[in-house]
């Protein structure tokens, strides 16, 4: 059984250095997860990969099913969750490339299925606070520094809908509300997993400047430079994170 899960999104769709065992598709109250599960080894971690898109990133970030991949993830018995993410930098400091783990969440999201209890009998409430796991976060961390990455430590999410990028007018709005960052991913996944007490974390590559921010049209060559870029650094922090687990 693995204790470790690893959302892939944009930019990973698969996970180099793992050692697969085993595909297996997790069939849940919500329907079919993204992708088949797969499990593997890794820097000798048992862990699990979920590509959030679909294995041939097909799913626009609006339509993923997030219920039944955390669901999926749950039932398996995982613990702790690393999600990875492109996103545009927004604050001065998530410059393109860079990896950043953030402490918070503002949801610009609409219409998505985010909870597990809205047919149930009793209206439950959890706690969301502090949206992310800190005790995965520190370790994503300690692993960054120690792979010489120079990650961002803090920074409030902002989740848009998706799948079109954001105007700079909504930039402005999110600057002036304190995100630092800009996703389609991070709800309500964040959200879900707190549902189901699970330890999660978002390593966030900067892909892009969010719109408006340099003054310049968004170019998808820079993205796709960016994003590979970053996916080979989240590479290096995870073999030095992992073991730590």
């Amino acid at each position: 059984m693995a204790d470790i899960a690893i959302i892939g999104g944009t930019g990973l769709n698969s996970l180099k250095g793992l050692t697969i065992t085993h595909r297996e598709m997790v069939n849940t109250p919500y329907g079919q997860p993204s992708s088949p599960l797969i499990f593997g080894e890794m820097c000798g971690c048992k862990i699990v990969f979920l590509a959030r898109h679909g294995s041939g990133h097909t799913i626009p970030p609006h339509q993923v099913n997030y219920r039944a991949n955390l669901w999926a993830l749950h039932e398996i018995g995982v613990k702790n969750i690393i999600a990875v993410a492109a996103v545009g930098g927004i604050r001065d400091d998530m410059t393109p490339g860079r990896i950043a783990f953030p402490d918070q969440i503002i949801d610009y999201t609409w219409s998505r299925n985010s909870t597990y209890f809205e047919d149930n009998e009793d209206v439950r409430h959890v706690d969301f606070t502090y949206p992310y796991c800190d005790e995965v976060r520190s370790l994503l961390i300690e692993g960054a520094l120690k792979a010489g990455l120079d990650p961002v430590i803090d920074g409030t999410y902002g989740a848009t809908q998706g799948p079109r990028l954001e105007t700079a007018a909504e930039i402005r709005r999110m600057q002036r509300d304190g995100c630092a960052l800009v996703g389609m991913t991070g709800m309500p996944e964040a959200g879900l997993a707190r549902e189901l007490e699970l330890c999660y974390a978002s390593c966030s590559v900067v892909a892009n400047w969010a719109a408006g921010i340099n003054g310049e049209i968004i170019s998808m060559e820079e993205i796709e430079t960016n994003v590979k870029k970053g996916m080979r650094s989240v590479r290096q922090l995870l073999e030095h994170a992992l073991p730590q687990f």
